[in-house]
């Protein structure tokens, strides 16, 4: 009984020791903000401010032949180019279902999203962001998500808002 009584409080203090506050939340989406931002008004300055020093990049899509494409990058070069490329309409990328998981210095978040040029609808998927603190707040290090155009279930909330 008191292995019993020890081993659920020792759950129990871990749970307590790793909880996750609503400010540590707000803190690791602050970069995640700061590029959606940034994305929106075509800042690339403030795009490339809200990842780490080193960073990779993955799109997992379908191809038209049905199999699946992962497509890597290890550099912010080319995404920063076109976020400061003149467009006429903006980007939007308005999240939704957003799972943050948060270990010390490490974080992860999980949300839907869907992608807009100006009012057009452009594609959905999933983000997954890792996010490292190394002292002087969060940045992301790692951005997966995956793109496509069917079977996308945007909430009305959402979609609305580019109407």
């Amino acid at each position: 009984m008191r292995i019993a009584i020890f081993f659920i409080c020792g759950l129990l203090g871990v749970a307590s020791a790793n909880a996750q506050t609503k400010a540590d939340e707000h803190a690791v989406m602050e970069p995640i903000v700061r590029l959606f931002t940034g994305m929106n008004k075509g800042d690339s300055a403030l795009v490339h401010s809200a990842f780490a020093k080193e960073i990779t990049m993955a799109t997992v899509t379908i191809d038209k032949a049905g199999n699946v494409v992962v497509r890597r990058e290890n550099s912010l070069t080319g995404f920063l180019k076109a976020i400061a490329t003149p467009r006429p309409e903006p980007f939007s990328e308005p999240i939704w279902n957003t799972r943050i998981e948060i270990d010390g210095s490490f974080a992860q978040v999980w949300t839907e999203y869907a992608f807009y040029i100006g009012k057009k609808f452009s594609h959905c998927g999933v983000d997954a962001f890792q996010l490292v603190n190394q002292g002087s707040g969060w940045k992301i290090f790692h951005l997966a998500d995956t793109r496509r155009t069917a079977d996308c279930h945007v909430p009305a909330a959402v979609s609305d808002q580019f109407k």
